[in-house]
């Protein structure tokens, strides 16, 4: 029995050595092999990842590096993620996002834009006084008593009594911007009540009511109904009657 292992071997020793001197005889007898002895290796045509599928087998924690757009084994497909508003991240691509979600409705509050409406009589409280400087004015005041900001546009349009026709504005008090008030706040706007001419010439006359109306923001008119006051005693006024845009601080509206 054991002689005939021992053939074996020596068998399969010697047609091992004959297929080394035949692979060398093929390869032209490589100078190098020669000189060393050693064989000549020949490339492999097996698919790449062939021979080592036994190594992966055996060691399932090392994974394989993908290339491109990967499934099963491999780097996992980079996720690209966005901020939204309220700081938390939004992930797409493949996968789930697992940060933290944004309480239901806290983007649209931080997105909301600031909501502004139109000042009008419905939405302030306006009243006309007689200041001491300077003199032949009048002061209007229209304060906010809303819960939202109003934007109180151009000039107030005024209407003396039963009168048709509006006086005109003092174009050197347009303002830069257009007045904002919050709840509260109030805008100021004077009236000059006669101008250079001479009362008789200006048509003079004593006047006790006054309808004030809002300006629309594309200028084509008024908006909503006029705020009536009644006007201080003895109130004369001309037809060269003005009044200034509407101001933001009472001493601005009373330089003029």
């Amino acid at each position: 029995m054991r002689t005939f292992r021992t053939r074996t071997t020596a068998s399969a020793a010697t047609a091992f050595l004959a297929a080394l001197s035949l692979t060398a005889c093929q390869n032209g007898g490589s100078d190098a092999g020669a000189a060393s002895g050693t064989p000549a290796v020949t490339a492999s045509t097996a698919p790449v990842g062939a021979a080592t599928q036994a190594d992966a087998k055996a060691t399932p924690e090392a994974g394989t590096a993908g290339t491109g757009d990967t499934t099963g084994s491999g780097a996992p497909r980079p996720r690209h993620t966005s901020l939204n508003d309220d700081g938390t991240g939004t992930s797409t691509g493949t996968g789930t996002s697992t940060g933290d979600k944004a309480k239901p409705g806290a983007k649209d509050k931080a997105a909301a834009p600031a909501s502004f409406v139109t000042c009008t009589s419905a939405n302030t409280r306006v009243t006309v006084t007689r200041p001491t400087r300077p003199i032949n004015h009048l002061l209007i005041t229209a304060q906010n008593t809303g819960s939202r900001t109003c934007l109180a546009y151009a000039a107030p349009l005024l209407r003396f009594d039963d009168e048709q026709a509006a006086p005109g504005f003092v174009e050197g008090s347009r303002p830069q911007a257009v007045v904002t008030l919050a709840p509260g706040e109030a805008a100021y706007a004077s009236v000059i009540l006669s101008g250079e001419r001479a009362p008789e010439e200006a048509n003079g006359r004593v006047t006790k009511r006054l309808g004030v109306l809002f300006a629309a923001r594309d200028a084509s008119g008024s908006v909503g109904a006029p705020a009536t006051v009644k006007l201080p005693a003895g109130t004369y006024k001309t037809d060269d009657v003005a009044v200034t845009y509407w101001q933001s601080s009472l001493d601005d509206a009373l330089s003029f």
